[in-house]
Formats: structure tokens, sequence, C-alpha cells
């Protein structure tokens, strides 16, 4: 507090009717570096922030007297420590200031240079470079033409990577030429730390990504048990052995098998727990099938139940559920996880939700 610097032994008779006074020896400004004693009956006039005199035990706010600069009249009594900071409150010698693994945000950060802290150790936010290959893609913001499609995969996984705080760079329709693709690769390798593509992994005459990539010893394309999302490549490239997800062309596929593959990969990649959030237990508001043999990610709106439902969560499918359906996916707030046994979920079966947003209250 700016004030007086005083013993409050001195002031245990102060009052407005019976105000002490007493004299004013030094001024001491935050940032000042004299070492300063004050004796009884004497007072220091003191600003915030700024050192505490030996001798002294207590401040005495600006407000409780009447401000003066070679005396000051007090007129309210003052508790031994009121007002004052000491050293090593906060964080004492010998505290553990931060554990190996924490997350360094604002608040952290600021403990750390606190401290004395000029530098850590610490695992950066990985660089990740989303590549949307297609003949028939064209940049958003442009009206496709007959047997075009706008790159939304590519904005889409962009938007994600950031949501998880790590650094996108985008590089939007590729062309389905293996010299263009591979050269592209080639060269975003140099200043990325994982590589995204999208489209070009299925079984297509033209899906140039699993024709060039499938060369690569250490490259492998699989199909997923899994609805959407089945088409999945994975490996490493260049000598730093970078990793390379090749996910599916189809939006919803796309965003799906970023959340079940890429997400926990990138979050181990920058320090964090695979796993941040998780899952949702909810009772499902109605019927639908599941495909046989594979586990279903089907869209879903979680919301609070209503109260005559009692308490918990409720999963209502989010609107048409085919693998190019971005209306639906744009609506949804999780992914209910159905299991590969399970082919029909019923109304009131309990499901496990991933979460893509905030739950709605119930309305």
């Amino acid at each position: 507090m700016d004030g007086y610097a005083v013993q409050a032994r001195d002031l245990l008779a102060a009052t407005t009717q019976t105000p002490i006074t007493l004299p004013v020896v030094h001024e001491i400004a935050a940032g000042s570096t004299h070492a300063l004693t004050l004796a009884g009956g004497q007072s220091m006039r003191i600003m915030t922030g700024a050192p505490m005199p030996d001798g002294a035990d207590a401040i005495i706010p600006v407000e409780s007297t009447d401000g003066g600069q070679s005396t000051v009249t007090i007129s309210a009594p003052v508790a031994v420590g009121e007002h004052v900071r000491e050293a090593g409150e906060d964080v004492a010698t010998g505290d553990l200031v931060m554990r190996d693994g924490t997350r360094l945000e604002p608040r952290q950060i600021a403990l750390l240079a606190a401290v004395g802290t000029g530098e850590v150790r610490a695992t950066p936010k990985p660089r990740v470079v989303v590549i949307s290959t297609g003949d028939e893609l064209i940049e958003p913001g442009t009206r496709p033409g007959f047997g075009q499609v706008v790159d939304s995969n590519g904005l889409m996984l962009a938007a994600a990577v950031r949501a998880l705080d790590c650094i996108p760079s985008r590089v939007g329709c590729v062309r389905d030429d293996a010299e263009t693709l591979i050269s592209t690769i080639k060269s975003q390798l140099l200043h990325a730390d994982a590589v995204i593509t999208t489209g070009g992994v299925s079984m297509g005459a033209y899906d140039t990504v699993k024709e060039v990539l499938s060369t690569v010893g250490t490259m492998r394309f699989d199909r997923v048990a899994m609805q959407p999302g089945m088409p999945q490549g994975f490996g490493v490239l260049g000598g730093d052995k970078i990793p390379v997800f090749t996910l599916p062309g189809n939006p919803v596929s796309a965003l799906v098998s970023f959340e079940v593959f890429v997400a926990p990969a990138l979050r181990l990649m920058a320090g964090r727990p695979q796993d941040e959030t998780p899952r949702v237990s909810a009772l499902a508001a109605h019927d639908w099938t599941a495909p046989v043999g594979k586990v279903q990610y089907a869209r879903v709106v979680l919301s609070q139940a209503s109260p005559e439902a009692g308490s918990g969560f409720s999963a209502a499918i989010a609107g048409h559920q085919g693998s190019h359906a971005l209306g639906s996916l744009a609506g949804a707030n999780a992914l209910a996880v159905i299991p590969a046994e399970v082919t029909l979920v019923r109304a009131g079966d309990q499901v496990s939700c991933h979460l893509l947003g905030p739950i709605l209250e119930a309305s």
C-alpha cells in the first residue's frame, strides 16, 4: 500500500479523536536499493512495491493519515504485518516451483520469471503442415464450377491444429501429380514437425498420395474398421523421421481421423497427455443404427438432460451422417463412440461421447 512504514506499537492509541503525529524521516520509492532502518517513534513515507526498512513492522495506508511529508498525523491503529508482503510468503526457499511436464501458460511463465528464472528447457509447440491434394480442389472464397470442390479440409484441419495450441501451416490444392506431390512434401519436411495430407488414400485410380508414398518403406496404408474414416496411412519421412498422417478426403472422415489419430500424437509431441478431455457418458435420445464390425463415430448433439429426465446428458444424432456432410458436422458438439459389436443403439442406451465443443444446456 502507498502509506507510511511504522512500528505498530507506536499507533496503539491512535483514533480519529486522538490522532498521533510522527516525524517522516525518509521517503522510499519502489525500486529503492538503499538499506534503511526505522527507529521507534518515527515513520517513513513508502510507495507500493518499495522495500521495507529494518525496524518497521506495518504500513499505515495514506488514507488513514493527513498525507504529511515532514510529519504525518495518523488517525487509526495498525496491526503488525498489515499491508506488508513478507519475503517467501508466496514461494519459499526450497519450494518446488515447477514440475517437469507442466504446460507453460501465462500463470506458470509469470511465476518462473518472478523467482528469477530466465530460461527453462521446454518442449516447443509442434509445427504442423496441412496439405490438401486433388485436381478438383479450388481455394476457399472461389465459386466452384462444374467438377470443382472447395478445399474445406485444409482450413478445417489447420484450425483443428491451432485449437490444440500447435502451429499450423496450410498448403492447399496440390494436384494429383506424383512429381508435384513428392516435391511438395519434401520441401515441407524442412520446417515441419508433422505433416497431414488429405485425399488420395483410398482405392481409386488417381489416389496419388497412396501411389507415391507406398513406395517409401516407412509408410503404411490400412483400412481401419471405423466409420467414417476407413482408409488411413501413416509413416515417417526424411532424415529427421517426420511423422506423416495421410487422412481421407471426405471432410467428416478427415476430422474424425484427426480427432482419433492425429490429435493424441500432437499432444504427446507437445509434452502433454494424449487425452486431455475425458469422454462424457450420455443417454441416447433415440434409436439409430451402426455398421457391422466397425467402430462408429456418430455426430451427435450432446446436451444436459431435461429436469424431468433426471440428471446427466442426452445425445441426439446431428442430422445426415454421410462422410461428406459438413452441415451435421458443424451442428454437432460430440462424437458418440459406438463399439464394433453394437449394430443398433436404442433410446436410453448409455453411449460414450468424445467432445468437440461445449455441452448445450437443457432447453
